[in-house]
């Protein structure tokens, strides 16, 4: 038993894997890129489209979307987080497209407001910050628009940020709300222009605007130094901490504007080494009811349980549905691996059978679904129910296999 379910854990995300492996190469993404009147150049764009939008078994799906910014620093890390979290059994977050937008200008793009000085960085480089709002018309009007048009995308939005980038999404929250659905500042720059920003947040915050829309911020230790230190003593640096605990606590005075809010503190990363921790901890946050919880999961696997598997699925995703505002279904290819897995455990043909009645319920177009269907009839001797299910499966799709099956029932009547 233990191996049988061993096996059937690892199987999704090994098929998933083979999947990236073309002409003996990796292949994480793709390469693309939108030529911009509003900030009057071509912009490389980096994709990741999930394995199963090409996998021909399951029925096309639409994706909710990444957006990424300082894509050619962390795309392997999220593309690679985001696989992980989403391939069954995981399960914690959805499938997702990752659109990551590597940096021209980056100063210019990603600050919101020219600053008289910052540390450290020439007067000749200041001259050309303050470009946020001109990049966040370029993300509304050209590039979000470009990606729906060529990617199965669905309407839901996440925007991720570091540093600068953390300063543009925390920007884009306060002034853009409407934009995505998820935002998150990781480590972010809150210190530019004298924290103009932060007062521009106590303002927007306060109002209640932001329902339906999530933030995670991720703070890292910077300064190596007690952090009450750093907030009582200016004379020992921290401006970017210090400055961020100014966000948190706006945060916690605003509870009741509608944004689901969440900020983590990382003693033991610093500012380079946070957004992989961070990224990890924030799909969980924003996503915290795609994971089934232990005792749903012992629910799903354990042959002694007493629970209606098919109903705790559409269930959960109910609640799923609820955070998300839009409707999520049990994913095609986790319910047809479970049914199977059903199937072959002794005495659990019902809960089978429900199962792989719940994808066709689902996903009626699915030649897969249907004929899923019917290798469960086929194994439990209902030839008749078999062959009806094999045939609307051949109306959808022709498909050989199902074929030779269809056949070779038909030859026994």
């Amino acid at each position: 038993m233990k191996l049988l379910l061993l096996l059937f854990l690892v199987i999704g995300p090994a098929l998933a894997q083979a999947q990236m492996v073309k002409n003996n190469a990796i292949v994480i993404g793709r390469v693309d890129s939108v030529t911009s009147v509003v900030l009057k150049e071509k912009r490389t764009l980096w994709v990741y489209v999930p394995a199963s939008a090409t996998d021909p078994t399951y029925l096309k799906q639409r994706y909710p979307v990444v957006y990424l910014l300082d894509g050619d620093a962390w795309f392997t890390t999220t593309t690679g987080v985001l696989q992980k979290l989403s391939l069954y059994p995981n399960l914690a977050c959805p499938e997702m497209i990752v659109v990551g937008i590597p940096n021209t200008n980056r100063t210019r793009d990603l600050t919101p407001s020219q600053a008289a000085s910052a540390e450290g960085m020439p007067a000749a480089v200041l001259k050309t910050a303050g470009g946020g709002e001109n990049f966040t018309a370029f993300l509304e009007n050209e590039l979000i628009p470009y990606i729906d048009a060529h990617y199965p995308t669905t309407a839901h939005r996440t925007l991720i940020g570091h540093s600068f980038g953390g300063l543009l999404v925390l920007n884009t929250l306060v002034h853009h709300p409407d934009l995505f659905e998820n935002y998150v500042a990781i480590d972010p720059s809150l210190f530019w222009d004298q924290e103009k920003l932060l007062q521009q947040a106590h303002e927007a915050l306060a109002q209640p605007r932001f329902a339906g829309r999530a933030l995670f911020v991720a703070s890292a230790n910077n300064t190596g130094l007690d952090s009450v230190r750093v907030l009582r003593d200016a004379s020992v640096g921290g401006a970017l901490t210090r400055s961020q605990w100014k966000l948190r606590d706006e945060l916690a005075r605003n509870r009741r504007n509608g944004l689901r809010s969440a900020y983590k503190y990382y003693p033991t990363d610093t500012h380079n080494t946070v957004p992989l921790l961070a990224t990890y901890d924030a799909l969980h946050f924003l996503f915290s009811a795609y994971a089934l919880s232990p005792a749903a999961t012992s629910d799903l696997f354990n042959p002694a349980s007493k629970a209606d598997q098919a109903a705790l699925l559409e269930a959960h995703y109910r609640q799923v549905s609820a955070q998300a505002g839009y409707p999520v279904l049990p994913p095609e290819a986790a319910v047809h691996r479970l049914a199977y897995y059903k199937l072959s455990q002794p005495g659990q043909a019902a809960r089978s059978l429900a199962l792989f009645q719940l994808n066709v319920r689902n996903y009626p177009t699915s030649f897969n679904a249907h004929d899923s269907l019917g290798d469960h009839y086929q194994s439990q001797g209902q030839p008749a129910l078999a062959m009806a299910s094999y045939t609307k499966a051949l109306q959808l799709k022709e498909y050989p296999a199902t074929r030779q099956k269809l056949t070779k029932l038909q030859a026994k009547k």
